[in-house]
């Protein structure tokens, strides 16, 4: 197999290309060179969001008309979809196939608890649209890019909550970082909690499968609902840093009415509601029918910290990303409360 992968160096597209490579498959890397792609890639370079980027795809692909250069595009855009339209379009001759992960979040909102892949989407951003748009509609919009462009030879991986080494958004390294200070540690709500998420590389093993099968349309990408909890998830950070920390479970409601924010000032985890439903309690039957394994969270907590670890304990955060987290301080008012 020849893998074109649109990025490759971080997170979700470094998962798939060290995936692809322990494989043996053929791989191509384009991205921007900011970062080393791994060993054994081989790479072009371009920015896509900078216009005539993609002068060294242009030259790589050769003259389509049915011989493929490639057997698998993979795209994790989640900018302007207007770079997916590009891309594709010139891809649509030269690759056999294109998966774009996508996000749960092009479902209409609230979305209700066990939605099937065929429940209501939010209209999506033109492919067309080079300007800012939010994040919903510029998946639902890459998607539609896909589609315009491959037809039946899309692959539309929408994924949900993703973790896992090599993470550049930030929510699992900040537990993992947090605990490993030790002390008391605020936990929110209950520990029973049931949590939904993915590792990158268990996304990246569903999708090259996927693709191989000849896989198309679109997949709710995520463990089943109740995969862990996250009393099992903040236990699981405890044991791999090896703390001395000691979690203290804190009332919902204490936390909210200090103006805590859910997710982004604790990461991964939402309050019982209509956006916990959208989050952890999405229907997964279909990937799970295509082979789709999750590893235990044990297993994901312990690498990420191995990894962190070898890169110092400070990981990698997007510059288009907000750092998530909780403010020392508003975590001791809450202990103390």
């Amino acid at each position: 197999m020849r893998l074109l992968m649109l990025g490759g160096t971080e997170f979700v597209g470094r998962a798939v290309t060290e995936d692809a490579l322990a494989r043996g498959w053929e791989v191509t890397v384009f991205h921007r060179g900011h970062h080393a792609p791994p060993p054994g890639a081989a790479e072009l370079l371009g920015d896509r969001a900078a216009g005539g980027s993609l002068a060294a795809l242009e030259a790589a692909g050769g003259p389509g008309g049915g011989t493929y250069t490639w057997d698998l595009v993979v795209d994790t855009w989640s900018g302007a979809p207007s770079a997916v339209r590009d891309a594709a379009r010139l891809l649509s001759s030269r690759a056999r196939r294109y998966a774009y992960v996508s996000s749960r979040s092009v479902y209409e909102y609230p979305t209700p608890a066990g939605l099937p892949e065929d429940g209501p989407l939010v209209n999506g951003a033109s492919p067309d649209d080079g300007g800012d748009v939010s994040y919903a509609l510029a998946k639902r919009g890459g998607e539609l890019a896909a589609l315009d462009a491959f037809g039946d030879r899309a692959l539309l991986v929408r994924a949900g909550l993703i973790i896992g080494p090599w993470e550049n958004i930030g929510r699992l390294p900040w537990w993992l970082t947090r605990i490993a200070r030790g002390g008391a540690v605020l936990a929110p709500g209950t520990p029973d909690l049931p949590l939904q998420y993915i590792d990158a590389r268990d996304l990246a093993g569903w999708l090259l499968d996927a693709a191989e099968s000849g896989l198309h349309g679109p997949y709710n990408l995520v463990s089943r609902p109740g995969h862990t909890t996250m009393g099992e998830l903040l236990d699981a950070c405890v044991r791999a840093t090896g703390s001395d920390a000691e979690l203290r479970w804190t009332d919902t409601g204490a936390i909210l009415a200090a103006g805590v924010e859910p997710w982004t000032d604790l990461p991964v985890w939402l309050p019982p509601g209509e956006l916990y439903d959208s989050v952890h309690q999405g229907d997964v039957s279909r990937a799970y029918a295509t082979g789709l394994h999750c590893r235990p969270v044990r297993e994901t907590v312990a690498d990420t910290w191995t990894w962190l670890c070898e890169l110092g304990g400070s990981a990698p955060q997007r510059p288009d990303r907000p750092a998530v987290g909780l403010d020392p301080q508003t975590e001791a008012k809450l202990l103390a409360g």
